[in-house]
């Protein structure tokens, strides 16, 4: 097996430390031929579809993949920007606004990527691109803040498979999740105060987060967990009362039973039940993308209105925020003060000169 190496490193290189902030991905375009393999990539995933690799093999291949990129390009198109994918420039624009926090910290010494778990940037092209200029250390950040299998989990194997091809090795750590995190829930609930601010309060707030398979749940994954007490937290902190907010999971897919109760459902049947405006909140998203533009902004609003409702508000995600991005370089901080940021000189310049007498 040939490793690789870093192909623009020296052995005089200051030590630096290198921060990766990861999300889920993005198509390269709003169209069925950038959505095939982008969908290819993501479903073949085995943390994200839990069955026999076999059968999984055909439904994607013969089924979905027929069908799903065409539909999905329609729907991206109606999110696309100028900038490309909102994802994709929400990640960017977190990457360079927490690298300017922790600049005023560290210097030079700490350097800051984005990539993506699926399509580009990849993990790997980022991980390139720090081992090359000089990191030693390698923090990585997915920015979910409750842990599950199918994106933490599977952000993790992406590092690890890139890691066993390789011929040295960084000191690394990996922050699995902070759904729990103080300033974390300070953020959403201030987002939600200056929401109300603005527009006054709903009937209801609907925490809505993504949906995994219940089986999932069953089988150990704390997911289901963590999200119920985001929510709690974030309802203590703006004192709401029982009866005034609920979670719910969106994003369901195929036939067998997930995380209830559905979004969806909850959406159409409220209005029968006299709750006739709603605002609805994504906790579990760092950034605004195709699911809480499109599927919570536009077509569960269809939901609702169309089944009796008055009102409905989504209220964005913390994106590229200041406190948001006050509240990523405090967690990232709290989880370097483990480690000696920067490099002594003359140990560099002894390094140097002991690889330049082996040549």
């Amino acid at each position: 097996m040939k490793y690789r190496s870093q192909t623009a490193f020296t052995h005089a290189q200051a030590d630096k430390i290198g921060v990766l902030i990861s999300n889920l991905g993005t198509p390269e375009a709003p169209t069925k031929q950038a959505l095939r393999p982008y969908l290819k990539q993501f479903l073949s995933d085995p943390r994200v579809v839990e069955v026999p690799k076999l059968v999984w093999y055909f439904v994607l291949n013969g089924i979905i993949l027929n069908i799903r990129p065409k539909r999905s390009a329609q729907a991206y198109k109606t999110v696309w920007t100028d900038e490309g994918s909102p994802l994709l420039t929400h990640t960017k624009h977190q990457a360079s606004g927490i690298q300017k926090r922790l600049s005023h910290i560290y210097g030079e010494d700490v350097m800051v990527d984005f990539a993506m778990r699926y399509g580009e940037p990849s993990v790997s092209s980022a991980i390139d691109r720090l081992l090359n200029k000089g990191a030693r250390k390698i923090l990585l950040l997915p920015l979910y803040p409750q842990y599950c299998a199918s994106t933490t989990g599977s952000t993790f194997d992406a590092l690890a498979q890139d890691f066993v091809k390789r011929r040295w090795l960084p000191d690394f750590q990996f922050i699995s999740h902070y759904h729990e995190h103080p300033e974390y829930i300070q953020c959403v609930a201030d987002k939600i105060r200056a929401h109300w601010d603005a527009h006054g309060r709903a009937d209801k707030l609907i925490f809505s987060y993504h949906g995994i398979p219940k089986r999932y749940l069953l089988n150990g994954d704390p997911y289901h967990c963590e999200c119920h007490k985001t929510t709690r937290l974030i309802a203590q902190v703006l004192e709401l009362d029982e009866g005034s907010y609920m979670t719910s999971f969106q994003s369901r897919f195929g036939r067998e039973e997930w995380l209830k109760p559905y979004t969806d459902e909850t959406l159409k049947s409220l209005p029968g039940k006299g709750v006739k405006a709603v605002q609805v909140v994504c906790p579990g998203f760092s950034s605004d993308c195709l699911e809480t533009i499109e599927e919570i902004g536009e077509e569960n609003r269809e939901y609702f209105m169309e089944a009796g409702g008055q009102s409905y508000e989504y209220i964005p995600c913390l994106n590229s925020d200041d406190a948001h991005l006050d509240m990523l370089s405090s967690l990232i901080q709290a989880h370097l003060s483990h480690w000696k940021v920067g490099d002594d000189y003359n140990q560099r310049e002894a390094r140097a000169k002991a690889i330049g007498a082996l040549k």
